[in-house]
């Protein structure tokens, strides 16, 4: 992408800072309506009815087989992230935007505090999934979901879908999915770059004639120079992004 020179660039108006604070006074009524919907939108979800899943559905975890009940950790609802993979693929050519998504859950104290347990299940196999998990120095807990779970997990949908789950003594439930632009709550760094002035600087936003707009929908927002972003601070580290794929197979032992 070209940047243009600081005498090209478009630039907001300069107010004084009265007429500043007037208008964001004038846009804070807005947001404030903007929230208090989101709150309406969650209370609905909380309404919704619920799905009965086999909480006996195999997933496969650092140490074999786990039930999906098992998952829960003891704690009365899971959340969990449906991973795309793309299985004997090297590191960056694994998915772009499930990487930006895993890549910003990090510290689960908070939902832990509040019942909630939180896992990755990812479509490839454990072994390799895992080693990808270790490059981009995850510490979530991850599972690998086999085949003959997907169709009971999955259910005529697709990898990317984020699932939240209730369990009820030994019983599972499913309450809620979304996928797209639903998972942004997993992101905040889109959240954050909604209140900077050039915005996410993608081409479908309403933005001044001008500002910079460099990306589409198709997953080139979340690659730079042929990666998914966030890999290029590992790789920079010295990280082995070999995921076992190659054909001498050398990898470092991944940690559990």
């Amino acid at each position: 992408m070209t940047e243009k020179s600081a005498a090209e660039r478009p630039l907001p108006p300069i107010a004084d800072r009265q007429t500043w604070q007037a208008k964001i006074d004038e846009l804070r009524v807005r947001e404030k309506a903007h929230t208090r919907a989101g709150d309406a939108l969650a209370a609905e979800r909380r309404r919704l009815p619920m799905v009965e899943v086999d909480p006996q559905t195999p997933l496969i975890g650092a140490d074999g087989p786990v039930p999906l009940v098992d998952v829960f950790d003891g704690r009365s609802q899971l959340i969990a992230y449906f991973q795309m993979w793309h299985t004997g693929r090297p590191a960056a050519e694994q998915c772009e935007g499930c990487t930006l998504s895993t890549a910003h859950i990090n510290e689960l104290s908070y939902l832990h505090s509040r019942d909630v347990s939180y896992a990755t299940f990812c479509q490839g196999p454990y072994e390799e999934s895992s080693r990808y998990r270790d490059f981009t120095d995850w510490t979530i807990p991850w599972y690998s979901v086999p085949q003959d779970a997907v169709d009971r997990l999955v259910a005529n949908r697709h990898f990317g879908i984020l699932v939240t789950c209730l369990r009820d003594d030994d019983k599972v439930y499913e309450t809620y999915w979304t996928t797209g632009r639903g998972n942004e709550p997993m992101a905040p760094s889109y959240g954050l770059l909604d209140l900077t002035v050039h915005g996410r600087q993608e081409f479908w936003e309403d933005s001044p004639d001008g500002w910079p707009q460099h990306w589409g929908s198709k997953g080139g927002r979340f690659r730079l120079d042929g990666r998914p972003t966030a890999q290029w601070s590992r790789i920079e580290a010295g990280r082995n992004d070999d995921l076992g794929t190659s054909p001498d197979d050398h990898h470092q032992p991944h940690r559990h």
